[in-house]
């Protein structure tokens, strides 16, 4: 199946199917995730990807720069943070998606095996959840960013498992494992630095 096929980022019509894409993965993930090709070059949905980091970069950097113009204070700082966002979250983006999708497709690999349909469909299914990121600067939002932010993170756990479970031909519980264990991982390595910095810190002040 073409890269450019049903499913897939197109290239060649960017505007129109970026829209497409974007609508399809947060509206209806799972038509999606059958319909997108499981092997073919990394470049559609790598670009899919890095457009939506970089509208959601700019997006939260222009709310920064309205609200310290409001302010009156660190406007520069705010301009200067939004230029090193644009040149920085590409790279970074790239970076991250695939050492997401190595740890994901890892984890295929032990859980699913022999039925698993690739790299290339475990990075599509990461690269296309990236379409969350333009919610992103929801979570800016006094009050209820909080609360966005939760949403989305919870909302970007349940497209991983729907996609993984997809492209795969695998049952849901096998994917909630691959999405679910870097996770687990993540929250439990997150406290125990905190119980460290904390220790440190207490450790600091008491002498």
């Amino acid at each position: 199946m073409s890269s450019a096929g049903s499913g897939d980022f197109n290239l060649s019509d960017p505007v129109q199917s970026f829209v497409r894409t974007t609508r399809e993965v947060l509206l209806n993930p799972v038509s999606f995730f059958r319909s997108v090709p499981r092997q073919g070059s990394f470049l559609p949905p790598l670009a899919y990807a890095l457009i939506c980091s970089v509208i959601a970069g700019v997006l939260s950097g222009i709310i920064s720069l309205f609200v310290a113009l409001i302010g009156d204070q660190g406007f520069g700082a705010a301009l200067g943070a939004l230029f090193f966002t644009i040149i920085v979250t590409p790279i970074a983006t790239a970076v991250g998606l695939f050492i997401a999708a190595g740890i994901y497709h890892l984890l295929v690999w032990i859980l699913v095996k022999p039925s698993n349909a690739g790299f290339e469909a475990t990075f599509r299914v990461v690269a296309y959840a990236s379409a969350l990121q333009l919610l992103s600067w929801l979570a800016t939002v006094p009050i209820l960013g909080i609360l966005v932010a939760i949403a989305i993170g919870v909302y970007g756990i349940v497209l991983s498992i729907l996609g993984i479970r997809e492209v795969h031909a695998t049952s849901t519980g096998k994917a909630a494992l691959v999405v679910l264990i870097p996770v687990a991982i993540g929250i439990v390595l997150g406290v125990l630095i905190g119980i460290v910095l904390v220790a440190i810190i207490a450790a600091a002040l008491s002498q």
